[in-house]
């Protein structure tokens, strides 16, 4: 018996309440048979979506397709062939249906690659994904691959047009796919190929399916799980010398009825392959699964409904456990559960997930992998730790979000130590968004640059700075002392907006500033002391454009301090350069002040007063509020038109408030 190591591998898991939740809505019978036609809308299932495989693909060191390579988008046959073949990792995402020319003819594959349909209308007509000998580390994902067959030809003894077929490869991962109509096989892994998973696709209007084998020897290690067979004949599949064949959750159904008695069938191990098969689900089939003699089947826990023919099981064949952990869901509950997640899905495509480190070493080099002119969310992930580099994330590439994947925003943090004196405001930036369309969560902003420690004409030290459009930082930390959090704009006439929720941010000099139009709301603003007993410093200096209503709101949140009573201003106005047209607005409204905040807390900078500015509170609280001449107050009718809708909307609608 040929020996893999054994490896226990993270359970995905579900909640054993989501389960039973499941199950009820299901309304199983004594019997175990699914009653309903639907799964509720409380059983998401999100992991279902996971970039991550499973199954026999992790052994032997995983398998991770293109990861660390860069990320393209095609729409055409040339591009798909050029970039599937090339000897360098790529991410290669499939957007709308490339017709292959001519009919039947190869793309092929070469190692390192992912290919993934976008959302979940990716597809390739005509023509077959081919991994040839000596192939590694593929995966395909979330794909339509459709119709190449030539009429007539159903036995597919003419032509050899297959969806995808694999010969003498390893660690390969198909999953999500819609495979339906070919010339031949709709799925071919032969000759050895090892280290494979064949996770929630759709085989349909087919006559040999899915076929593994081809080979004398006994080295394929592959896992079949939550496949839909529907509207096939044979191959459901058909395992010939595998080493270890793990079926488990597969739903067949609605077989051709051709009065074939033989080579109508489910699943047959053939040769001398070990076959474990679990928690399936067969519904009028024929020969739902059988062995040769010199086989091994172990079956388990599956539903038979409506079949006729064999059923054998002989043997001992292995136990899937001692080589990954893998969630088994109920049998009675597989037609639900197979029907609506196998298959392209849209959760899938709409986004790709690059992760930091173990696919790219650093953020910088994730951000790089994402391609100029991206129209597509891009995720990238950053495993909790401290990353000391900067990053820059430029104008050409939008739709990026960074998202730390630790349990709280302070487990992942990317810092450095630039003050303006070595490189200017902006280049001090420990992280600079230049992009529109951009998300950060659950991350820590840091420059740690210690202005008490060196003595530099430009203390000026950023922890992040904006230029683009229509960002949001959800649950985000920003440490600095001198301008902390600059969101700005590309030029003075040019609005962009930025909201910051559920957030913090610290600082003590105009450590929230520039001239982007930005909220801050349901946040905690801390306010460092200095040392002094009378000017600690400045929490906001707007540039506001004269012509843009909307400046900067800190609203629904905490101000906080350690300083002195009477010892801190809420802001002053910033003319970079003189600019008269930079006229400030801020607003403060239904925030905690503390008892630190100056009872006049707005002043004037470089010659402008503050009186000329757009400077005003509403419905402010804590020690530190009051209303006095030297506080305007905004009326109730101005705030009707100054709320975080207001601030965010623009002229396209933009609401990212509504989806939090």
């Amino acid at each position: 018996m040929p020996h893999i190591p054994s490896k226990r591998l993270p359970r995905p898991g579900v909640a054993l309440a989501a389960v039973a939740g499941l199950l009820a809505a299901l309304g199983l019978g004594a019997a175990g048979e699914a009653k309903a036609a639907t799964v509720p809308p409380s059983v998401s299932a999100a992991d279902r979506w996971s970039d991550q495989p499973h199954g026999f693909a992790t052994l032997a060191g995983g398998t991770t397709g293109g990861a660390g390579g860069t990320v393209v988008t095609v729409t055409d046959q040339a591009s798909l062939a050029k970039y599937a073949s090339a000897p360098e990792p790529y991410v290669i995402r499939v957007k709308g249906s490339i017709a292959v020319a001519p009919f039947g003819s190869d793309i092929v594959v070469a190692s390192d690659k992912t290919i993934i349909g976008v959302g979940d209308t990716g597809e390739i007509v005509h023509g077959e994904l081919h991994l040839n000998p000596g192939t590694h580390n593929v995966i395909i994902r979330n794909l339509t691959i459709r119709d190449s067959y030539v009429e007539g030809d159903w036995d597919g003894k003419t032509t050899d047009f297959d969806a995808i077929q694999m010969d003498t490869v390893d660690h390969v991962w198909i999953d999500h796919n819609r495979l339906t109509h070919m010339g031949d096989g709709l799925l071919d892994i032969r000759k050895d190929s090892q280290y494979v998973t064949v996770s929630y696709n759709q085989f349909s209007n087919h006559n040999k399916v899915f076929g593994i084998g081809w080979t004398t020897n006994v080295k394929t290690q592959i896992t079949v799980d939550h496949n839909w067979f529907t509207g096939t004949k044979q191959r459901n599949p058909s395992a010939d010398n595998c080493a270890y064949a793990h079926l488990y959750n597969n739903y067949l159904s609605g077989q051709v009825a051709d009065g074939d008695p033989v080579w109508t069938y489910g699943n047959w191990s053939r040769g001398k392959t070990r076959m474990v098969i679990e928690n399936s689900y067969y519904d009028g089939v024929q020969h739902p699964y059988q062995a040769d003699a010199t086989a091994e089947l172990v079956q388990r826990g599956s539903i038979l409904k409506n079949t006729t023919g064999r059923t054998d099981a002989w043997g001992t064949a292995f136990e899937p456990r001692d080589f990954y952990d893998y969630r088994l869901d109920p049998a009675a509950a597989v037609p639900v559960l197979v029907t609506r997640f196998s298959g392209p899905q849209k959760q899938i495509g709409d986004s790709v997930t690059l992760r930091v480190p173990g696919d790219y070493p650093t953020v910088q080099a994730a951000v790089d992998a994402v391609p100029d002119g991206n129209d597509l969310p891009v995720t990238i992930a950053i495993a909790p730790g401290t990353y000391r580099e900067k990053v820059y994330v430029p104008a050409g590439k939008p739709y990026v979000t960074l998202e730390g994947t630790g349990a709280k925003r302070s487990d992942t943090v990317i810092v450095y130590d630039t003050p303006a004196a070595y490189g200017g405001s902006t280049g001090s930036a420990t992280v600079r968004i230049a992009a529109n369309d951009t998300t950060a969560r659950h991350l820590t902003f840091s420059n740690d640059f210690d202005e008490a420690a060196v003595e530099l004409n430009g203390e000026q030290a950023l922890a992040m700075k904006t230029t683009g459009d229509r960002i949001v930082f959800e649950d985000t930390a920003f440490l600095g002392n001198q301008d902390t959090l600059m969101t700005d704009s590309p030029k003075l006439t040019t609005i962009s907006r930025v909201y910051v929720r559920d957030s913090y941010i610290e600082g003590d000099v105009d450590f929230i500033y520039g001239r982007a139009t930005t909220v801050v709301e349901r946040s905690v603003i801390r306010a460092l002391s200095r040392g002094s007993t009378t000017n600690n410093g400045y929490i906001t200096a707007a540039s506001t454009w004269t012509g843009n209503p909307y400046g900067i709101l800190i609203t629904g949140s905490r101000i906080v301090s350690d300083a002195p009573e009477q010892s801190f201003h809420l802001g002053r106005p910033w003319h970079p350069g003189g600019e008269p047209q930079a006229v400030g607005q801020v607003l403060i409204r239904d925030t905690e002040l503390p008892a630190a905040v100056k009872s006049a807390p707005w002043t004037d900078m470089s010659g402008f007063s503050w009186k000329d500015a757009r400077f005003a509170e509403y419905r402010t609280y804590g020690p530190g509020a009051a209303v006095t001449a030297d506080r305007p107050q905004m009326s109730n009718e101005d705030a009707r038109v100054h709320t975080v809708a207001d601030y965010l909307r623009g002229t396209d609608g933009w609401a990212p408030q509504t989806r939090h």
